[in-house]
């Protein structure tokens, strides 16, 4: 069970903070901006300075740098398949042949930049739903794509299901905990074996799991259609988003660092 202690993702923890207190359509656009400029980057350099800023960051919204890793353990299996695959099927100059494999220096720094690609998306995403409450961010998501309701867009619906999914993440992870310490205290064995005895353990957590997310859903629709839900026409906010000047200057910066960062790293590999 030592693995649910590790899920932050989908968790809102409230603080005080500059970056709690940014509009939430500017923490989206700049977390797409961060992403973008880390899949951007090709070299060290690029990476050491994405890391300061992150770290920058963890100290500014409060967080602190040890929250935002407790993420990075669940999805350590898709970060070390990631590095495998591009090590071994990275064409190029062979340093190591195993069999019909070969492991290539290009091959090498694939596998370690892919790999800090991965987990810089995953600590830039998680610093968003650290510090933005999900109806925050399912109203930044609508206003973000609000334009394009023109064209058919559902908007409403879309950020309506983020929403959804971002609040049962930490429902589901406190349910599985929850069923997990009922099978150990009748005695089941969750924690030893092999991978395959392990699966099989599970099956009698995963079963009632199904079942309580099911009934945690249909609870859902039926207290919506009580409270007369009929989709986002006509909704109102109670409280506004309103732009300000720091928003515009946070963004501004973001973009700057962006750009300043991938053209540093152009000039000095020319």
């Amino acid at each position: 069970m030592k693995f649910l202690d590790n899920m932050s993702f989908g968790q809102y923890v409230p603080a005080e903070s500059p970056v709690h207190r940014a509009d939430p359509r500017c923490k989206i656009i700049s977390v797409i901006a961060l992403v973008t400029g880390v899949f951007m980057v090709k070299e060290p350099l690029g990476f050491s300075l994405w890391a300061l800023i992150l770290l920058a960051l963890s100290q500014i919204s409060r967080i602190g740098i040890s929250m935002m890793l407790r993420t990075v353990r669940p999805v350590m299996i898709l970060i070390v398949f990631t590095a495998f695959i591009n090590i071994f099927f990275t064409s190029g100059v062979p340093l190591w042949e195993i069999g019909p494999l070969s492991i290539t220096e290009e091959g090498i720094r694939m596998g370690i930049y892919m790999s800090l690609r991965l987990l810089f998306l995953v600590l830039f995403a998680n610093l968003l739903t650290l510090t933005t409450s999900p109806m925050a961010l399912a109203d930044g998501i609508e206003s973000l794509l609000s334009p394009f309701k023109r064209i058919g867009v559902p908007a409403h619906e879309i950020s309506m299901m983020m929403t959804i999914a971002l609040r049962f993440i930490p429902t589901l992870l406190n349910e599985t905990d929850r069923i997990m310490k009922a099978q150990l205290a009748r005695g089941a064995d969750l924690d030893r074996g092999g991978l395959i005895r392990r699966l099989r353990a599970f099956i009698p957590v995963l079963i009632p799991l199904f079942v309580i997310v099911f009934q945690r859903a249909d609870d859902l629709a039926v207290a919506m259609e009580a409270r007369c839900y009929r989709g986002g026409g006509g909704r109102t906010r109670m409280k506004p988003f309103i732009w300000s000047w720091r928003d515009g200057l946070s963004l501004s910066f973001v973009i700057i660092s962006v750009v300043a960062i991938t053209v540093l790293e152009r000039r000095l590999n020319l």
